[in-house]
Parts: structure tokens; C-alpha cells; sequence
């Protein structure tokens, strides 16, 4: 049976352009030798070709029967299931050869390219991606996405206790690094013998292109430094974001802030995050302009949008990234006590900025969230942080993605929500519901506004989130959307167009 099942996966690498006719011999070979199989007949094809994820779970049911495999967990059988998709999964050369060819049609021919190869070899599991809720809700700043993740499996305890007896390896550094393509992994680090990464240079500086396994918007991927290096806003990192979206013009591309609470989940390896995706905040509009002395041929102005966001817009790269580092050094160097922005405390600084960048048309587009990290002994969290009457939807730091409109919320919400929604409709106590209880405030706000039913309990427990997630955003909000917040965003913006003689020494 399992030859059949090799015959298989073989026209289905054929059928997706993983492999030329030239190869089937040896990529068979491969997968008759990681089986151990000494003998082999070619199945006819005839038989329907079927979505990879359902030959590799009959090859994995193989392989465990026949202890190839000695148990069924999670993580045990993504290391295997990887390591058969490497068979079929062409060298990195090949790759970046075919990238090059496609790209110098378009651009967009070449991630259409790309993103099709990454679903293609597994890397993008599409079946667990498949498994994700998402919905949209309309607000007062557009329309916002939700999304429940799902598909980031849970880690079963085998594997839990067996990565935790592993003898710990310092190759690769991180998740990010290079030499991930082709690493085989182990227990606490995915295999990736089908990851493959496309080279890109940006502001003269090499990077790597690759998409996100988890894909939570439309062609999400990530582009990182070719060496482990930090994290670190600064000058450089608006002239390679610009200079990735003059290269690829369809896509947008934006960092995560480069402080602990406002910063992303790998602040050790610098990189970026693009996608072929228009977030909420594309959509807003100035709210404001003002003229940057110095810059006029830069558009500059506040959007609205629940956080704190400066918009630059130009035809000229060059002129975006002048006026982002002055507003950059600004704001590093920035304190306003009466708004509780410090721009360090005790020689720690607080003070940065998430920039996302894009193409509007012609013009080049770049969009500045200032942030601050600053914590308090009644904000242990950070004080521009999701708020603690929020944190039973979403407690985590409010990174890139999230800045833009998209909700990433944690698995454990699909199957309370759940939960939740039979509770409502039966009228039974939430409180008395030892896992529900902390939602039990949140529904109070909420519940007599609306005439239940089982068919609107959905979504109307949907479009609460949705506001929740709004709510958190404007907790992420340097200056909230108050006539006192915008008075003292304004005092920035005044800062900014006419700084005092001690600061502009201070600039310079």
C-alpha cells in the first residue's frame, strides 16, 4: 500500500511543478529508501489526485504501524510529514532561479509564484490554516478583521516533556535564521525541510524573503535580515521598507516596534512583515494635515484611527525617510507629563515607533504609530496595553498586525465562545461556570441590547469582540481619541513643527 502511496505523492509533486519527469526516478528512490521499502511497482496514474495533507496522513498511518514512527503526537508526526514533503521539494537554487525568471515579468508573477510553491510543498499547511474563524465587522474606523487562531496545533504533553529532556542546540539561533531551510528540527523546533527562502536586497543590505506558515492575512510573509541581528527602528529600517514596496509595489510591508510590551515575539532577529492584504488602516483617512518645515513635498497628517498614527505620503522615497527620522528622533527624545508620555525613566527608554509602509499609486505611503512601553505598579503590563477588563479576549502585546486592524485572538475563545452562547440561550449563571466566569462582566455591558435567538447569538457574540478589539486598540493608543487626547497629540504635532531651541540641539 505504501508504494501506491509513494506513486501518489509523486504525480502530485508532477502536477504542482515540484518536480520535472527528469526526477521522478530518484525523488521515488527517496521516499522508497526513507520507508524502507526494497521492492516497487509504479501505480498507474487514474486515480484522483487528492490534497497533500491526505496522502501524507495515509503515509503517516503507514509509517506508524510499521514503526517508522513510534507514537502519534502532534509534533512527531509534522517532523515526519516534513521530512517526506523535502523529498519532493526542489534545492534552493532552483527556487530562487525560477523567483528570478518570474519576476522579471512582474513582481506579482513572482510571489504568485512563490506563495503557490509554499502551499504547494506543505509549508503552508492549508488544511489547519482552513481551521481559522474569521469574520469582519463594520466600526466607526472601518471595517475590522477578526480572526480565532486555530491553526497553530496544540502542543500534546509527550512532546511538551520529551523537548523538555532534549539536549538544547544553539543552531539555529532562531526561528527566523537562514539556516532553517532544509533543517530537519526536533522537538522544540519545527522541521523545515521544505522551507524554502527567496534572497531580496533592500537599501543595499541582503534579506530573505519567506511567507508565514500561519498566513493570517492574504500572502502573508516575512522578510528578515540575512544575519541574527536585533531588532531596531531607525532610519535604515524606513528606507528598506520603502525600498521593499518599490520592488514589490502590490505588496505592503511594516515592522514591529523595537521595545519589549509594544514590540513583536522575536525582537532578537530583525525583520519585517508584507502581504498582498489592505488592513482597516490603509483605509482611514487624514483626519488633519500640518506642514513639516523642512519637508514640503512630504503630505504629513493624523489619521483616524483608534491609535496614535502620523501619515507620510511623497514621490519621493528619499524625502519620507528625512521627514520619518526626524519624526522618529522627535518622539524618542519626546515627554509630556501631563499626558503620561515619558520618554525614559530611570535611563530606560520608552518611546518608538511601528511603521508600515505601501504604495498609493504613484506616491509612496508610510504610516507612523508612536508607542510607548512605559509600565506603573497598577500597569504592570504597560500602561498602553489592553486594559484588565479586556484581557479575557485579549491580554497579549499588541504587535505589527494587530496595529493594522487585525485581530489575532487566542484558540481557547472558539470553544468558549461556544460555550458561552449555550450558556445565554439556556439562561443559566456564567458566573457558576468556573472557565466562562471572567466573560461574565463583558456580557453584563451588553446582553439586555439585544433579542437573542439561536440563530443571532453568534453573531452578536462576534460584533462584542469586535468592539473589544476596538477598545484594546485605543488602550494601545498613545493619545486617546478624547478631546484631551487629540489636544495633547497636537502638542506633539507643535513639537514636531516648531521645537524648542533645547530640543533642537538635542535633535542635532
Amino acid at each position: 500500500m505504501i508504494t501506491k502511496y509513494i506513486s501518489e505523492l509523486v504525480s502530485y509533486g508532477r502536477e504542482n511543478g515540484l518536480i520535472e519527469s527528469c526526477d521522478e526516478i530518484y525523488v521515488t528512490n527517496r521516499l522508497l529508501e526513507l520507508f524502507g521499502v526494497a521492492e516497487y511497482r509504479k501505480t498507474e496514474s487514474g486515480f484522483p489526485l487528492r490534497p497533500v495533507h491526505e496522502i501524507l496522513e495515509d503515509m503517516m498511518a503507514y509509517a506508524l504501524a510499521h514503526g517508522i514512527i513510534k507514537e502519534d503526537t502532534v509534533t512527531i508526526k509534522d517532523l515526519f510529514d516534513t521530512k517526506i514533503m523535502g523529498c519532493i521539494t526542489p534545492a534552493p537554487s532552483v527556487v530562487r532561479q525560477r523567483f528570478q525568471e518570474k519576476y522579471e515579468l512582474s513582481p506579482k508573477k513572482a510571489t504568485d509564484f512563490y506563495y503557490k510553491f509554499s502551499i504547494a510543498t506543505n509549508y503552508i499547511r492549508k488544511d489547519r490554516i482552513a481551521k481559522d474563524e474569521k469574520w469582519v465587522t463594520d466600526t466607526e474606523y472601518g471595517p475590522i478583521d477578526i480572526t480565532i487562531n486555530l491553526s497553530k496545533p496544540e502542543k500534546d504533553p509527550r512532546d511538551i516533556a520529551k523537548a523538555g529532556q532534549a539536549k538544547k542546540s544553539g543552531y539555529p539561533s532562531c526561528l527566523l535564521c537562514k539556516e532553517n531551510e532544509g533543517y530537519a528540527g526536533h522537538f522544540s523546533h519545527p522541521a523545515r525541510q521544505n522551507h524554502r527562502i527567496v534572497p531580496v536586497t533592500l537599501a543595499g543590505q541582503e534579506y530573505f524573503i519567506q511567507y508565514s506558515p500561519y498566513v493570517y492575512y492574504k500572502e502573508h510573509c516575512i522578510i528578515f535580515n540575512s544575519e541574527h541581528t536585533p531588532m531596531k527602528i531607525n532610519r535604515a529600517v524606513f528606507e528598506k521598507i520603502l525600498d521593499f514596496v518599490r520592488q514589490f509595489p502590490h505588496y505592503m510591508v511594516g515592522s514591529n516596534a523595537d521595545l519589549p510590551i509594544v514590540g513583536g515575539s522575536i525582537l532578537s532577529h530583525d525583520h519585517f512583515q508584507g502581504g498582498n492584504y489592505t488592513f482597516a488602516m490603509a483605509k482611514a483617512e487624514y483626519e488633519s494635515t500640518f506642514s513639516l518645515p523642512g519637508f514640503e513635498d512630504v503630505t504629513a497628517g493624523i489619521i483616524k484611527w483608534p491609535m496614535s498614527v502620523i501619515r507620510l505620503q511623497g514621490e519621493h522615497a528619499d524625502s519620507i525617510v528625512e521627514a520619518a527620522d526626524y519624526i522618529l528622533a522627535c518622539w524618542r527624545n519626546y515627554t509630556d507629563e501631563d499626558a503620561f508620555i515619558f520618554c525614559e525613566t530611570d535611563g530606560i527608554p520608552h518611546n518608538t515607533i511601528t511603521p508600515i509602509a505601501r504604495m498609493r499609486g504613484d506616491r509612496y505611503e508610510l504610516d507612523l504609530v508612536l508607542r510607548n512601553n512605559i509600565t506603573t505598579e497598577d500597569a504592570p503590563w504597560g500602561v498602553y496595553h489592553p486594559s484588565v477588563d479586556l484581557h479575557h479576549i485579549k491580554k497579549e502585546n499588541i504587535g505589527l498586525i494587530e496595529v493594522m486592524g487585525l485581530a489575532v485572538l487566542p484558540a481557547r475563545l472558539k470553544k468558549e465562545m461556544s460555550d458561552l452562547a449555550d450558556v445565554i440561550l439556556q439562561g443559566k449563571d456564567i458566573r457558576a461556570d468556573e472557565i466562562l466566569a471572567k466573560h461574565a462582566d463583558w456580557v453584563d455591558e451588553w446582553i439586555s441590547e439585544y433579542e437573542i435567538t439561536e440563530d443571532n447569538i453568534m453573531d452578536i457574540i462576534h460584533d462584542e469582540i469586535s468592539k473589544v478589539f476596538v477598545r484594546v486598540l485605543e488602550c494601545a493608543g498613545v493619545y486617546k481619541r478624547t478631546a484631551e487626547g487629540k489636544d495633547a497629540f497636537m502638542r506633539f504635532i507643535k513639537f514636531l513643527c516648531d521645537p524648542p531651541e533645547a530640543s533642537k540641539e538635542a535633535l542635532n
